[in-house]
């Protein structure tokens, strides 16, 4: 079962509503002067290139993305002239040496196999003193509305212990990111964690994104038979944390890591 990336729309649903709220607080620990150029690194449906360009006051901002669905969405949401988004990857990114001030890549940099060349990359695009800059989902420990899901999963399934991010991703940590960064060769490395409320109105709104097929968790879903997913499907409304009113409230952390080339 390999990763899905297609559908724009339904990665918004799963998870790009919780994207923006860390995205803005990722922006705010970030605190780049205005006037920047910017790499959007994986740039996706286009949030946090948005985001910047609303909250930093960039000169520039390119969102580099190697889904042509989700540039499709990014382009259809972003009519600044500022930004421009192009077909590229973490291994080849298709912008000149120090081209830019600033990069940052958003909840991206699990996926990317070769994660030491797409460092390389990143120093390359960005000036001597620029900023290279990353966040991703705490999938061993605090993202709630995934761990909720596995944590079922494996119970009812052992063998979808391997699909987990959390076991999947063992660079989704502190330690593991600050090392990544300094090996890298960039200075004054440092991590913070990013917290954000996820509220679900009810068991649909939190059940509805797995069956898209898109990102991990729902492909693991969408490749079970029908018995199997009805037997999920129950036991995560037994075990999910539901108020009277039906609502699920739950929260999400990041890891966010920063250096300087």
């Amino acid at each position: 079962m390999q990763d899905k990336w297609t559908d724009g729309d339904a990665y918004e649903m799963y998870v790009g509503r919780w994207s923006r709220k860390t995205g803005r607080k990722f922006l705010s620990w970030l605190d780049q002067d205005a006037g920047l150029r910017w790499l959007d690194l994986g740039c996706g449906t286009g949030a946090l290139t948005a985001q910047i360009l609303q909250e930093c006051a960039p000169r520039s901002v390119v969102g580099v993305e190697p889904s042509e669905g989700f540039l499709k969405l990014a382009r259809q949401h972003t009519d600044d002239p500022r930004a421009a988004f192009r077909q590229g990857s973490g291994d080849t990114i298709p912008l000149e040496d120090g081209s830019v001030d600033v990069v940052v890549s958003g909840l991206v940099l699990n996926f990317i196999p070769d994660k030491p060349k797409a460092l390389a990359e990143m120093m390359r695009a960005v000036e001597k003193g620029g900023t290279v800059a990353a966040y991703v989902w705490d999938y061993a420990g605090h993202v709630q509305f995934m761990r909720y899901f596995w944590d079922a999963a494996v119970a009812l399934d052992p063998a979808a212990r391997d699909k987990d991010e959390g076991v999947r991703f063992p660079i989704c940590r502190p330690d593991a990111l600050a090392a990544l960064f300094s090996d890298a060769g960039l200075r004054d490395v440092t991590t913070a964690p990013i917290d954000v409320v996820t509220p679900f109105a009810d068991f649909e709104d939190y059940w509805t994104p797995f069956l898209s097929g898109i990102a991990p968790a729902p492909g693991y879903c969408a490749s079970l038979d029908d018995a199997a997913r009805a037997k999920l499907k129950e036991r995560l409304i037994e075990t999910l944390p539901t108020d009277p009113d039906g609502m699920i409230l739950m929260a999400a952390r990041a890891w966010a890591v920063r250096g300087t080339r």
